[in-house]
């Protein structure tokens, strides 16, 4: 395996989560360009085109199901809560049968394979889209071949992510049911802080020390694990439960946008948790800090390939940051910050920093294609790495470890094993094409479980997480409008 050996901090040590096809077009025949030009004949009088046959596939019936099959479905469908889902109204107002049962197994189906929104409602910089998916063929299928709970089965995402979050929401669906928790305050006693602290973290026990459980409950949160309960830990504490299984929901549904396959190699981006992890299958090997973009520059959800590496590399600064923050400085002081201006006024000028110790590219860049300009890279200020808010950069990705990433991809190029650090040296600007490109994804979790079932949570610093619970709100209202229309109510 492409990321078997590491040499980089593993995940157990910083506390890391267990977290287009191109179609041919064929080119019409053209003549030589040194060919005579014919008069053109006169026009006859042809007869009115005809429209050319297609075959287009009869539609799918709904299938008519058996009452065991009816009975099945009916208790799948009652299981959805366990996802954060409830069958649509319209579809089960009543004691669903029949043609009802069916369509509310196929709203079922679809939101757990591609989500419950429409890939119009996404937003521009939420460039994971869940792939295309009509449940009917498979599910008349696995009528007719009376395999429905196989056919079911295959509909759930099979990543520990998800399911760390589904028995997350069980959990914390219980605590909301037995009353949820008490609200502290800067004066709560001891007593007080320990049980609150043990509702949502089952390794807090009686024998441990006030300060070791509030660091475990800050660890949780993404905070600095002073021990003390600070007004940011107090904040976090006091967060009602119902918002909580709101935030678990809203990582569920992502979830559900991620295609079921994912490339054995993979290098992940939590976006919300400033944090890139290295995946051997679905399981983290390591893991490192990492600085994404500010709520005022965010950094998209994509997922790409990274196919170079480019050493020494200088910085084009987008048109964008240099409109906003370097061309308001003047052409006197960017000279003597060592940018360059590139290009003429007639023609467009744009900014370049070269390469160096001081680009903020540093010396080393991970490139992948995307349309919003992003990728990974090292940077020359270092001090963000050792805080614990990293939402910092201006979109980008800045790496805290990116030279053993670097060595660990090009591992397997004899050119390149092992000479990273000194081709970077020379100070030449170079790009190295990898020996096998390696999956990027960049995601937004702010929530995930731990290894041992704990859940962790992070700031919604873009408010994506309630925006995606409008949209799927708006989504739900529409569907069950259109039913009810259609059903003549």
């Amino acid at each position: 395996m492409l990321f078997r050996t590491l040499t980089f901090t593993s995940v157990a040590l910083l506390g890391a989560p267990a977290v287009a096809q191109m179609v041919p077009i064929e080119r019409a025949a053209t003549a030589p360009a040194n060919a005579p030009v014919a008069e053109p004949p006169a026009s006859p009088t042809l007869p009115p085109p005809v429209a050319p046959t297609v075959n287009v596939p009869a539609p799918i019936p709904l299938p008519t199901i058996s009452p065991a099959q009816a009975a099945f479905l009916t208790t799948w469908l009652q299981g959805g809560a366990d996802h954060g889902l409830t069958a649509n109204a319209a579809n089960v107002a009543g004691a669903p049968t029949g043609e009802t049962l069916v369509r509310a197994a196929l709203d079922r189906a679809r939101a757990l394979r591609a989500g419950r929104i429409d890939t119009a409602d996404f937003l521009e910089v939420w460039a994971l889209r869940p792939a295309f998916y009509d449940p009917l063929p498979g599910f008349a299928a696995a009528v007719a071949a009376d395999r429905l709970p196989q056919w079911a089965s295959l509909l759930t995402p099979r990543y520990a992510g998800y399911e760390g979050l589904r028995r997350g929401l069980v959990a914390y669906e219980a605590i909301r049911d037995a009353g949820g928790w008490a609200k502290l305050t800067a004066k709560s006693d001891s007593a007080s802080i320990r049980a609150r602290l043990a509702v949502e973290d089952k390794g807090v026990t009686p024998a441990m020390k006030q300060v070791e459980a509030l660091q475990r409950a800050q660890r949780r949160y993404g905070l600095n694990p002073t021990g003390l309960l600070d007004a940011r830990t107090l904040a976090e504490l006091n967060v009602p439960i119902g918002d909580r299984i709101d935030t678990i929901m809203a990582n569920l549904e992502r979830w559900r946008w991620m295609p079921r396959d994912l490339p054995v190699n993979r290098v992940q981006v939590n976006i919300a948790a400033a944090q890139l992890t290295v995946f051997d299958g679905d399981a983290p090997i390591a893991s490192m800090r990492a600085v994404t973009g500010s709520p005022t520059n965010q950094t998209p959800m994509l997922s790409s390939a990274i196919h170079s590496i480019v050493l020494n590399p200088p910085w084009n600064v987008p048109s964008s940051i240099a409109k906003r923050e370097l061309w308001p400085k003047g052409r006197a002081a960017l000279a003597r910050e060592g940018y360059k201006i590139v290009g003429t006024p007639e023609t467009g000028e744009r900014i370049v920093q070269p390469a160096g110790p001081n680009s903020a590219l540093g010396r080393l860049k991970f490139d992948f294609d995307n349309p919003f300009a992003v990728y990974l890279h090292d940077t020359p200020s270092r001090a963000k790495f050792s805080s614990f808010d990293r939402l910092a950069s201006h979109g980008c990705v800045r790496l805290e470890k990116p030279l053993p990433l670097a060595e660990l991809m090009l591992k397997d190029d004899p050119q390149w094993a092992g000479q990273v650090q000194a081709a970077i040296d020379t100070e030449k600007t170079q790009r190295v094409q990898l020996p096998q490109k390696v999956a990027v994804y960049l995601l937004y979790w702010t929530a995930f479980a731990s290894a041992n079932g704990t859940m962790n949570f992070r700031a919604d610093p873009y408010g994506w997480d309630k925006l995606l619970a409008g949209k799927i709100e708006a989504a739900t209202k529409r569907a069950t409008a259109l039913q009810v229309a259609s059903k003549g109510i």
